[in-house]
């Protein structure tokens, strides 16, 4: 019970620092290009990784893992940070909202296909609830959609749904923070290679901006959040801490309203309402049923 709850809490942290991706993606690709974006973010981190695991003399993962954390470079460190940029060309940082809330329940049909899970039929319920409260409240926002940008967010979600669910299952032995240095050292080579190759030809029209979400993206949402994330997973179970993801659109809204001041509409708090209610109801029936003792 007690590691559960950890593994709830730990998914919780991830969750908070994830909510400020989507926006500082969007604000990075005003000035950076989005390959550019995807490959530095993932060398700056994969370079602090490799650094971190020589520090702490990490134990290397076994032959046997290596194909499994080439699989988790590739969904979250290369395909979901590279589709989302190429989105957000195309639509809003709140259109990706409509598909981030469909990430939930792709984290947790591949913590069944790739972790073994069994949640309980009631589980599969109120994860598809809550995915729809999440799609129905972005769809009420009256965000602009364009073909481009929604066929990448929904490329995005499905290579970083199984990412997830691969990375967690690996947590379980090797370790949360390790699992997301190793795939980040793993892709540091062709990352940087690649940030070299695509870096901008004029340095000085970048922003003040640009910089900052380049930092945030790259420190926080490449690296930290997945240490936190991985963990929860392992901790608490890939389907069921994955329904955490349901709150992230939310978080960032909240954030915008205590930093930058926004209104938050009764929609929005009916929605969070009814997204925790999901989500406490997902924690519940995510256990498989116990089997009855015939004799």
């Amino acid at each position: 019970m007690r590691k559960a709850s950890g593994g709830w809490l730990n998914g919780f942290l991830g969750v908070v620092i994830f909510s400020g991706s989507l926006p500082a993606t969007r604000i990075a690709v005003a000035d950076f290009d989005p390959v550019f974006l995807t490959s530095a973010r993932a060398a700056i981190a994969g370079a602090i990784a490799l650094a971190l695991l020589t520090l702490l003399r990490a134990k290397r993962p076994a032959r046997g893992e290596l194909s499994a954390l080439v699989l988790v470079a590739l969904g979250v460190v290369v395909g979901f940070p590279l589709f989302t940029a190429l989105a957000l060309q195309f639509i809003t940082a709140g259109r990706s909202v409509v598909f981030i809330g469909l990430l939930p329940l792709a984290t947790a049909l591949f913590g069944v296909l790739r972790g073994g899970e069994r949640p309980r039929p009631v589980f599969w319920l109120f994860a598809v609830l809550g995915s729809g409260c999440v799609v129905g409240f972005a769809l009420m926002q009256d965000q602009a959609a364009s073909w481009r940008g929604d066929l990448l967010m929904l490329a995005a979600i499905v290579v970083c749904g199984y990412g997830y669910a691969e990375g967690g299952r690996l947590s379980r032995h090797l370790g949360g923070w390790q699992v997301i240095s190793w795939a980040l050292v793993l892709s540091l080579p062709v990352m940087a290679a690649l940030s070299l190759a695509t870096q901008p030809l004029d340095w000085q029209r970048i922003g003040l901006p640009a910089w900052g979400a380049l930092a945030y993206v790259s420190l926080f949402s490449m690296l930290l959040g997945f240490v936190f994330w991985y963990r929860g997973l392992a901790q608490g179970g890939i389907a069921a801490v994955g329904q955490l993801q349901l709150l992230q659109p939310f978080l960032g809204l909240a954030l915008a309203a205590l930093l930058l001041h926004e209104a938050i509409g009764w929609p929005m708090l009916a929605a969070s309402l009814a997204i925790c209610l999901c989500v406490a109801a997902a924690r519940r029936f995510s256990a498989p049923a116990p089997v009855a003792n015939l004799r």
